[in-house]
């Protein structure tokens, strides 16, 4: 019975293993079509620096070469017509402010997805503007420390071109101007730095802390179930934990 309970066990496992590998790659996909298509139709990653993002991080997901190229060809092919990119904005629990970014082909289905989670959890749905102003749109790339010191990467990122930095531990996360970002990115990458991770980013101006424990668990499982839906490619908050 234990053999076969661990059986169970490893199939379960591999079986969330599997769903969560496709959501993501449901999600690199319609970032790779959508890039393309908003990136005037060029298939051409070097040439259309968004659709050089996308492949970067679809990339560092491990997702197929093969699973990347059909998704760059759908949007040749026209068959990415119908992907639209939908942006949501309200409150989660405790009035922490979100932003949720979605590429989906029937942007009423998602609508509908997206404010049942909101009524659910006793959260509050808003209108355009309603909550963007709180953020600013920039440029976010990751840096992989190493054998690097803080110091030894803000000296670099700083000649770079770089507007802020930030200490996170084992990486060290460097703002641009969105127009900045394919140089800032470029020059980091030529100095040798390991660039992990670079996209346009949603930065909240102010942070909110919510200090009650049973509180912080509802915004996170509230942001854990919006991120799950295949059509949210990002979601953003204002969330800082006290």
């Amino acid at each position: 019975m234990s053999g076969h309970s661990k059986w169970s066990q490893i199939k379960r496992q591999k079986g969330k293993s599997d769903v969560r590998k496709g959501l993501t790659f449901t999600k690199l996909s319609n970032a790779l079509t959508l890039a393309v298509k908003q990136g005037g139709g060029i298939p051409d990653p070097d040439k259309n620096f968004r659709l050089r993002l996308a492949v970067d991080v679809a990339r560092a997901a491990n997702m197929p070469k093969e699973n990347i190229a059909k998704a760059i060809q759908r949007a040749v092919r026209k068959e990415a017509g119908d992907i639209h990119e939908v942006i949501y904005e309200g409150f989660a629990p405790a009035g922490v402010a979100m932003i949720i970014e979605a590429a989906t082909d029937n942007p009423q289905r998602t609508t509908a997805e997206i404010k049942s989670i909101f009524n659910k959890s006793g959260a509050s749905f808003g209108q355009p503007g309603s909550v963007s102003y709180q953020f600013e749109q920039i440029g976010r790339v990751e840096i992989e420390k190493g054998k690097k010191t803080f110091d030894e990467i803000f000296s670099v990122a700083a000649e770079s071109g770089a507007e802020d930095i930030e200490d996170v531990g084992e990486s060290v996360v460097i703002y641009t101007k969105t127009s900045d970002l394919a140089e800032v990115k470029n020059a980091l990458t030529k100095s040798g730095l390991n660039v992990v991770d670079a996209r346009i980013w949603r930065k909240p101006n102010v942070s909110v802390a919510v200090g009650d424990p049973g509180q912080l668990g509802r915004v996170k499982e509230f942001i854990k179930t919006i991120n799950s839906l295949d059509d949210v490619q990002n979601v953003y908050s204002n969330l800082k934990e006290a």
